[in-house]
């Protein structure tokens, strides 16, 4: 990005219904009030994606060119890079230990050593295809004593980790470079969309207690376990709100333009939402034939798949064992938990609180912000002003987590490596 813009930062979210990206500026940077603010929000319909992986890269560069020329002509300002977004559907998760022995002659442990701990646990057996997106560290022993968040400043001779490594497909973290180099942009980091999105809408107090954050999107519902501050579990699921708007359209025998108007306007998670006498006419929204439905008969068919999808995050939630153990309970976003109802029915199905979750540490920004169908492209966009900007906080609370994981955490060094095999 050209240095007159270096304070703007974009996201992109690459989804299987939709490309959207988001433009933030980092308002004041290194002072006491330095904040982000969302300047543009831009979505276009995804071509080449399919429940989370790309069948078709000229789609995909159209689909990202698009957006693009949409997004710089919204904030009237050059876009050069991006904070490019990872789905959940091709990852693993691995835990892994890693240590240094501290360097200062008084044995004060500084962030250069925690860098070098993180560094030593990425040296890890990986599956065949499989390549290291991110490092999170668990907790740190300093000569034996363990269970500490932040060694830096403390004194010891040996640090050790504990980590979890999140491991994404080679195959498809190439496609997705390469359709995204091919329209014009440059990359400044790979990020697992669920850990943007999960840093964007969740609290530590909510991650220490415990929650699930559920993303429900078009063709895939993401989902992200914390516990105690830690990551504990993160999978996408093969099923999203586009399966709602396909049974309505077979249930119904309209077009998937109709019925999904029909959903988005009318539509209720909760067949009892609706009397018996309550109706709707397709012709009121898009359809060129006068056709009269029950609404409490177009809500059952919506209600079947919101349980369907419940259901399966609740059976991931039991091969943890944390079916209806999470006090911080269920956090939704993305463009399908926008249905009427949704909370409710995370509710009942899931047997644990359940809110919408909204941006956190935003100031000023457009009223787009608070739609969670934009929650990943927004959370790239906090996640690039952490990660850019953390020289600038000093040691102080997140400034100092993101400094000591920046090396880490970074995949830039490896992908400008391999550039050359991306771009014909």
């Amino acid at each position: 990005m050209s240095r007159r813009d270096e304070n703007i930062i974009a996201g992109l979210d690459i989804g299987s219904s939709n490309v959207r990206m988001a433009v933030g500026k980092i308002i004041d940077p290194g002072s006491e009030d330095e904040a982000l603010q969302i300047l543009g929000l831009v979505e276009v319909p995804a071509e080449g994606v399919s429940k989370g992986v790309v069948t078709s890269i000229e789609d995909v560069v159209s689909s990202v060119s698009s957006c693009l020329e949409n997004a710089e002509r919204s904030i009237g300002v050059p876009i050069e890079s991006v904070w490019l977004g990872i789905s959940g559907t091709q990852t693993m998760i691995q835990n892994s230990r890693g240590f240094a022995a501290v360097a200062k002659s008084d044995n004060e442990i500084t962030p250069a050593d925690v860098e070098r701990a993180l560094e030593s646990s990425r040296s890890v057996s990986t599956p065949l295809n499989y390549e290291i997106l991110h490092v999170t560290p668990r907790s740190y022993n300093v000569d034996g004593q363990s269970g500490i968040k932040d060694p830096v400043g403390m004194t010891g001779m040996r640090l050790e980790v504990d980590t979890k490594i999140i491991l994404g497909q080679s195959s498809q973290i190439k496609n997705l470079t390469r359709a995204v180099y091919r329209a014009g942009l440059e990359i400044n980091d790979l990020v697992l969309s669920p850990l943007a999105v999960s840093n964007l809408l969740l609290t530590s107090r909510q991650k220490d207690l415990g929650v699930v954050m559920a993303n429900i999107g078009g063709q895939t519902t993401s989902i992200s376990v914390y516990e105690e501050g830690d990551l504990l579990h993160t999978i996408s699921l093969p099923i999203g709100s586009a399966h709602i708007t396909n049974d309505l359209a077979v249930g119904l025998r309209a077009s998937v333009d109709v019925v999904e108007k029909l959903k988005v306007e009318y539509g209720d998670c909760s067949a009892e939402s609706y009397g018996r006498g309550d109706e709707v006419d397709l012709f009121e929204v898009g359809s060129p034939e006068h056709e009269l439905f029950k609404l409490k008969d177009v809500s059952s068919i919506i209600e079947a798949r919101v349980e369907e999808i419940f259901y399966l995050v609740d059976q991931e939630l039991k091969k943890i064992h944390r079916s209806g153990l999470l006090p911080a309970g269920v956090v939704l976003t993305g463009g399908g938990a926008k249905l009427r109802g949704m909370v409710e029915e995370a509710k009942r199905n899931l047997r644990l609180p359940a809110i919408m979750g909204y941006p956190l540490g935003l100031v000023g920004s457009i009223d787009q912000a608070n739609d969670p169908g934009y929650s990943a492209a927004i959370g790239l966009v906090k996640w690039g002003s952490e990660m850019l900007f953390q020289t600038t906080r000093g040691r102080t609370g997140k400034g100092d987590f993101w400094g000591s994981l920046k090396k880490t955490l970074g995949f830039k060094g490896r992908l400008k490596k391999t550039i050359s095999s991306l771009i014909p």
